[in-house]
């Protein structure tokens, strides 16, 4: 790895971002807050990318939430708002990215690194990693990453997270849902840029119409949900790339996206 403490590497449509902090388990100071927003930010431009996948350097941690030992050096009360504030702005980005963003776990996802893999769009993790919000072990609530994880799997699982503060296995992340697949440790990288390939080789335009969309109608009562997407479907539809893509199937070909 380089030195900066947020690696980018582009390979084709998919974007590489690795927090680079291995020797503090890859944990979120503000300045890696920081530099991750900044790297969405100017690839929400970037129409040339579809995919970002999102992982920790080295193999025992993925991330372990944010910098204690930041936290412990501050006492001013702005330091405190403006971490949290910067923290929920990235998490809300990862949302709105117009990108699919792929969660690549290998090692220990706690506290804000647990919300990371809950806010991405996808998760996979090696078999060896272990999930965790333990805030409450150390007189603290997580309760930001408690948002994103309560809106990726059941109340009572995302409860028994935050009360216990226990670490829990990649079984347990797999069956609520908290991840979409498990791999042997050692096989992710092939199965995440396997994922990655198939996803990017979609349009990006409907990649992030229907992205934008699905995380919309969430918000909403279904009669609402409906009516919503109806309004989208019809854009859709008349986009290029929705109707080079039904040409192409009924001609038996390859599409050929223009994209966003």
């Amino acid at each position: 790895m380089g030195t900066d403490i947020v690696e980018r590497r582009d390979d084709g449509k998919v974007c590489h971002l690795t927090i680079n902090r291995p020797a503090v388990g890859n944990t979120l100071s503000l300045a890696v807050i920081r530099r991750v927003k900044e790297h969405l930010v100017a690839l929400e431009q970037e129409k040339s990318i579809s995919v970002i996948v999102i992982r920790g350097a080295g193999t025992k941690i993925f991330c372990a939430g944010h910098d204690l030992v930041e936290v412990d050096s501050n006492d001013d009360p702005e330091f405190f708002r403006e971490l949290e504030a910067e923290c929920c702005e990235m998490m809300l980005r990862m949302r709105v990215q117009p990108q699919i963003i792929v969660a690549a776990v290998d090692g220990v996802a706690t506290a804000a690194g647990c919300q990371l893999v809950a806010a991405a769009d996808l998760a996979v993790a090696t078999r060896a990693s272990r999930f965790a919000t333990p805030g409450v072990n150390i007189g603290l609530w997580c309760v930001t990453p408690m948002v994103a994880v309560s809106r990726a799997i059941a109340p009572k699982h995302a409860m028994q997270l935050l009360v216990t503060g226990e670490l829990h296995s990649s079984d347990y992340a797999f069956r609520t849902g908290l991840i979409n697949e498990i791999v042997e440790d050692g096989d992710l990288d092939k199965r995440v840029d396997e994922l990655a390939a198939k996803i990017s080789g979609k349009s990006s335009y409907t990649l992030a119409l229907g992205k934008k969309a699905f995380y919309a109608q969430l918000e909403m009562t279904e009669r609402q949900a409906y009516e919503y997407v109806s309004e989208v479907g019809v854009r859709n539809m008349q986009h290029h790339d929705a109707k080079e893509g039904i040409r192409a199937f009924v001609e038996k070909r390859a599409p050929v996206w223009v994209g966003r």
